[in-house]
């Protein structure tokens, strides 16, 4: 069978770092109060001449290069972001001209804190039905750009980062690597829940992210351990038989709160939220790429990456590495 097998991973972080006492400078609040209502210690904001677009091509520098080919390899680049460069062209375009791979296939996805899993589960597709034989499928976000900086319950929630992977098409038997199943999912119902108070055709303004914490908090854990025992289903494994799960890094309550309800052990779950924040798109591939390069995501192990944001959309792959 035809698989999208991960052959590369990349990340890429803005250079300023910013620690919970700073924000504690910046709007009421503190180092105890952010720790024990999210797990976040630490977040990255970009600086001026730091984009969602340049953050991007660096991850996908890292993961082209980790995956031993060369710019001109890639036939397909998705994108996830909700905060592009422009309104259009689209910013896999940007990276695209960045990279010097032009020509190909470029587009982005837009499914906020869920868009990495519906970017994976696109070029995936796109892949298997031979519209390209590699593709960069990338995670990246400007957050801190879109940040109501006076409201403490949503400020010191977010960061900024970029997070990639190569996915090349390969003949593989039934054990063998890559993508095994996704499945994904949408609510417009709950758009009030978590949302951008603007839009272009709205506002005519980018707006700032409203959130009300406590019922994202409980549709999060719900829907999560709800998709994951679908994917489970689907493909006959167990919770026994996953060897990592990557979440989407929002609140280490709901990771916590997640892992328990499937019984998943809590060393199974790859945890970056302290130190990198919520990045939206980009924190499963920032999370992804970190476990790959300290040496826990091996060849062969069976993970399961999962997220749910703002709309609400929420998904989750299985993947053989």
């Amino acid at each position: 069978m035809i698989r999208s097998v991960v052959v590369g991973s990349g990340s890429a972080l803005p250079a300023r770092a910013v620690s919970n006492a700073e924000m504690a400078e910046m709007v009421d609040t503190s180092d105890e109060w952010i720790v024990e209502r999210t797990g976040i210690r630490n977040r990255h904001i970009a600086a001026e001449g730091e984009t969602t677009a340049t953050l991007a091509a660096d991850a996908a520098r890292k993961a082209i290069e980790a995956a031993g080919l060369a710019p001109a390899d890639i036939g397909l680049i998705v994108l996830a972001t909700a905060t592009p460069d422009q309104t259009f062209p689209a910013t896999a375009t940007k990276v695209q001209d960045l990279l010097g791979c032009h020509g190909g296939i470029a587009f982005d996805v837009a499914a906020v804190c869920s868009g990495f899993l519906y970017a994976l589960a696109t070029a995936d597709s796109m892949l298997r039905t031979g519209m390209a034989k590699r593709a960069l499928v990338i995670g990246a976000e400007t957050f801190s750009r879109i940040l109501d900086w006076e409201d403490r319950t949503t400020c010191v929630l977010f960061g900024d980062g970029a997070g990639a992977i190569v996915l090349e098409a390969r003949e593989v038997d039934e054990d063998g690597p890559g993508v095994i199943f996704s499945q994904l999912h949408a609510d417009g119902a709950h758009n009030e829940l978590l949302y951008v108070d603007g839009g272009v055709s709205t506002t005519g303004t980018v707006g700032k992210v409203r959130m009300k914490g406590r019922e994202v908090f409980r549709h999060a854990v719900t829907n999560l351990a709800s998709v994951l025992e679908t994917v489970l289903k689907e493909t006959g494994f167990t919770a026994e038989d996953i060897d990592w799960v990557v979440p989407h890094q929002a609140n280490a309550r709901i990771l916590d709160a997640t892992a328990r309800k499937l019984g998943l052990p809590a060393e199974k779950v790859v945890v970056t939220v302290d130190q990198h924040a919520n990045t939206s798109a980009a924190s499963v591939p920032l999370a992804f790429d970190a476990a790959v390069r300290d040496g826990r995501i091996k060849p062969g192990d069976l993970v399961m990456l999962e997220a749910m944001g703002g709309g609400f959309t929420w998904g989750a792959s299985l993947v053989r590495i």
